[in-house]
């Protein structure tokens, strides 16, 4: 069963994605998400020009012989754009080896540890109350889980608050500036968790995102404060190229924390799972080296009793969120998934068998990943240039985004 052709496929309906499409021999295909936000072209050229080319003539069923080929025979390891280039093929790999046994992608990676996936979705508003009005529609939805975002007062634009109950960052043409500032941040957040505490009562998962602009010091700050509403998670406390930065977190504050997803290796998150100073991982299927390089960050999390919650924003397409439903349900130290719907026109041209239920979802029992692309829709969707924005503080200074 060997590699024969391989075609990147780069479209935009509403958001840039990056496909990859792996043809065997055999007349067997699969697909792998390649999508890097704001750098789709780098990866799309990364595929096309060096790997495709490499792996063309190779047994597709040597998936982990394949993945170390990539990875150690380039020599320049690491880094999101080679990491996700090598997820798309690992994944298209994973769903032509699923299919050609007839199977869902999950049955070969040892069968389902749970019934469903809970996932959890974002609710934002400019207030108080019209956040608390956003979650209010995702617990009437069946979400067991909500991420929860409010404005900043002072700060004209706030990382997490959407259109509606709609959030997407990117934005076309160049790069876009927002201002920011941490203290009215750190203020502003223990009323917003207080009132969602008030208004929906204890059981609800409340869930929050730093988006790592807070120091380590304001961050446990913030973690301390939060303690009385009991949040699932604080993600993204501060940036973790220095892993070690989030012992002084851990030393002040109980509330879970949760981080990963720009990360793109076990040795981006080592540290941080062998010494316990977070309580979940996020990294996601298409910026860390793909099904087989998850599942062995996954199995060193399980030792040290970190649980997964794989990023699941919208800058990755469903061929990615169904990777990772297929993945949530086989591993056991699964924790939960993040969800945000595609728009009806990517709905069209990627069509899945993945379902959502009373705040749940099942990747489906379609051989494969259960996911298939409409080229010939895709094609009407050209790619547009779009970044992600840039954060600086009030006096100037870049600041993480």
């Amino acid at each position: 069963m060997k590699i024969a052709a391989g075609r990147v496929i780069t479209c935009s309906p509403g958001r840039n994605f990056v496909t990859l499409a792996l043809e065997t021999e055999d007349g067997l295909s699969g697909l792998g998400d390649a999508t890097l936000n704001g750098r789709e072209l780098a990866v799309a050229s990364y595929l096309a020009d060096h790997v495709v080319p490499a792996i063309v003539g190779r047994d597709a069923r040597r998936i982990e012989d394949i993945w170390q080929f990539l990875y150690k025979g380039a020599y320049w390891r690491r880094g999101p754009v080679t990491m996700s280039a090598i997820a798309a093929v690992d994944t298209a790999l994973w769903d032509i080896k699923a299919k050609a046994l007839g199977v869902p992608l999950y049955q070969l990676l040892g069968g389902a540890s749970r019934e469903s996936v809970m996932v959890y979705g974002h609710a934002s508003g400019g207030t108080i109350d019209e956040t608390i009005a956003s979650v209010a529609r995702y617990v009437a939805k069946g979400y067991r889980a909500v991420r929860a975002q409010c404005s900043v007062p002072g700060l004209e634009r706030t990382y997490g608050i959407g259109r509606g109950d709609h959030y997407e960052p990117a934005q076309r043409g160049l790069v876009t500036e927002t201002a920011w500032s941490s203290e009215p941040y750190i203020a502003s957040v223990p009323p917003l968790f207080e009132g969602l505490r008030r208004e929906f009562g204890p059981d609800l998962h409340l869930l929050h995102d730093a988006h790592h602009r807070l120091t380590p010091i304001e961050a446990a700050r913030l973690g301390r404060a939060l303690e009385p509403y009991t949040l699932f998670w604080l993600e993204d406390p501060t940036p973790a190229e220095h892993q070690e930065s989030f012992r002084v977190i851990r030393q002040h504050t109980t509330t879970p924390l949760a981080v990963g997803e720009v990360f793109n290796s076990i040795h981006d998150c080592r540290t941080l799972i062998e010494e316990q100073l977070i309580d979940y991982i996020r990294a996601t299927v298409v910026h860390a080296g793909g099904v087989s390089h998850l599942r062995k960050i996954a199995a060193l999390a399980e030792i040290y009793g970190v649980r997964t919650g794989s990023h699941g924003a919208t800058d990755l397409s469903p061929v990615s969120l169904a990777a990772a439903l297929h993945f949530d349900l086989s591993v056991h130290n699964f924790g939960i998934q993040e969800y945000m719907p595609h728009s009806d026109d990517t709905e069209r041209v990627f069509s899945h068998a993945y379902s959502f239920a009373d705040g749940f979802m099942h990747p489906g029992e379609a051989p494969g990943l259960g996911v298939s692309i409409n080229e010939e829709l895709a094609a009407t969707y050209p790619y547009e240039r779009a970044y992600l924005p840039i954060a600086r503080r009030l006096d100037g200074t870049m600041h993480d985004w």
